[in-house]
Formats: C-alpha cells, sequence, structure tokens
C-alpha cells in the first residue's frame, strides 16, 4: 500500500473551555478537522503533491477517516497569557524534489514572530539537504533572500494561530498541515 499524499491544505484555529481536552477538540473544531482521527506525521511534503485550499481539503475528508498531518498545538489556563502554534511550509522550484514543514509551539510570541520562526526552520531544513549555504546566525530576512536567490526554493509561507488565555478556561491553539491520500479522490474544482 502506497500511502504518499495527493493533496495538502493549511488549517488553523482557537478553542476554550473549563476542560484542557475539550478545549483542543473546539480549536480541532474550529479548524475544521475534529470529525477525524488525526495521525501526526514527520515534516515532509511529498514531490507533486498540491496544494488546496482549506474549502476543497475539508470537502473531502470524511467522518471517522484516518487522516495524516503535521500538527502544531499550545494550551493555557493562565489569565493573558499569550500562546501560539505554527507551521512552516518550505518548497523546493522543482516539483520531483520535496518540502519541508515545521512545527512550532511558542509562549509570549506574536502571529507573526511565530510565523517567521516556523517559517525559517522550514526553509533551513530544506536548505540543509539541498546543499545552499547559509548562515545559520543570519536573521529570517537575511536567509530568505539567500535562500530564494538560489534558485532552488521557490516559496516559504507559515500558517499561525495565536490566542491569549481567559481566567477560568483553557485556551488552545492548532495549526496543521493537513495530507490527502485516496488517490481515487480529485480536487474539488
Amino acid at each position: 500500500m502506497n500511502l504518499v499524499p495527493k493533496y495538502y491544505f493549511l488549517t488553523k484555529g482557537v478553542g476554550r473551555n473549563k476542560e484542557n481536552l475539550a478545549s483542543f477538540e473546539e480549536a480541532l473544531r474550529d479548524a475544521g478537522i475534529s470529525q477525524c482521527n488525526l495521525v501526526s506525521v514527520s515534516s515532509i511534503v511529498p514531490p507533486k503533491c498540491t496544494k488546496i485550499t482549506r474549502e476543497q481539503g475539508i470537502s473531502m475528508l470524511k467522518p471517522g477517516e484516518i487522516v495524516f498531518l503535521v500538527l502544531a498545538r499550545n494550551s493555557t489556563n493562565e489569565d493573558h497569557r499569550l500562546i501560539a502554534a505554527s507551521i512552516g511550509l518550505a518548497l523546493p522550484s522543482n516539483p520531483e524534489e520535496f518540502g519541508y514543514l515545521s512545527e512550532h509551539h511558542s509562549f509570549g510570541e506574536t502571529d507573526e514572530a511565530a510565523g517567521e520562526y516556523a517559517e525559517d526552520l522550514a526553509a533551513s531544513m530544506l536548505a540543509t539537504t539541498m546543499g545552499i549555504p547559509f548562515d545559520v546566525n543570519a536573521d529570517w530576512n537575511e536567509k530568505e533572500q539567500v535562500f530564494k536567490a538560489s534558485g532552488r526554493i521557490i516559496r516559504t509561507t507559515n500558517n499561525t494561530q495565536s490566542a491569549v488565555g481567559d481566567s477560568g478556561v483553557w485556551t488552545s491553539v492548532v495549526a496543521a498541515s493537513v495530507f490527502i491520500m485516496d488517490p481515487g479522490q480529485a480536487a474539488p474544482s
């Protein structure tokens, strides 16, 4: 059996509840993926795996289906605590090569800071596999220019969700890259 995804989509969500697990469930509902059995996998975007919209991807999922995804999650029950979950994505210019996803979970970081970190992480992992030389201590803007100037990394992005904790309840955030496996499913137009 070949389990190489054909499609992937990015999603994110926030949930709040007096129970930690229930707040996580609500974040998954907000992300549109709570009806599936989720299996976390590592960080590779297969060659020729096509990005589809969140709406297209969710419409292809069946309740109870086992779904593979790269998942970032975080939660807090502290009032005013800023939390974030972020997925970074880096894709090569050659569609025959694989890309990278990263997951990042943080406290006290804005969407922008957490997203930039996750994007930098994914791009750095891809660059090292491609042999692209770069200064690991440079800031993201410098590295991004080096990666894109190489002509071998075509796209980087991030999908980030943050939230501030509320008094008396758990707050959860999730960010995910969800894979669609079934070769019999065609992406909706």
